[in-house]
């Protein structure tokens, strides 16, 4: 019988993460993101009905930095993704690197039942954090 453990997305996600209003301004998100050392952040629902969106450093790079927009001037809304794919707190490992694969996905909120989000996990959580552990 194998003793590994079964990994869950919950067991190797990061739970500290930034939640934004959409009309944050790329400036303020810059700021943010490195007094919390993020290298994403989540932008809130507008209502109940709406989806969350996600706007990553690279599309700060790609959207604001080499047009050469004003980052006070840029709203995150304008450059986020959305809606975006999330992931079950109690997805398995494997399964959360398939749909990565199978999305060109390399980072995802992880969301409860009830819509929350409770943290982000990446390519890096699944590998050093998950299955670094099944080679100890």
């Amino acid at each position: 019988m194998n003793d590994k453990k079964l990994m869950r997305v919950r067991d190797v996600m990061h739970s500290g993460h930034c939640i934004v209003d959409g009309l944050t301004t790329v400036a303020d998100a810059i700021k943010l993101m490195r007094e919390k050392n993020a290298h994403a952040l989540i932008i809130d629902k507008r209502d109940e009905h709406d989806e969350y969106g996600l706007v990553l450093i690279s599309d700060i790079a790609k959207k604001v930095l080499a047009p050469n927009k004003a980052p006070d001037r840029v709203n995150v809304y304008e450059i986020m993704s959305k809606p975006v794919l999330g992931v079950r707190p109690d997805m398995q490992l494997r399964f959360c690197a398939r749909m990565f694969n199978q999305f060109g996905l390399t980072i995802a909120p992880v969301i409860d039942t009830a819509g929350e989000v409770l943290g982000l996990i990446n390519y890096d959580d699944l590998v050093l954090r998950g299955l670094a552990v099944d080679l100890e």
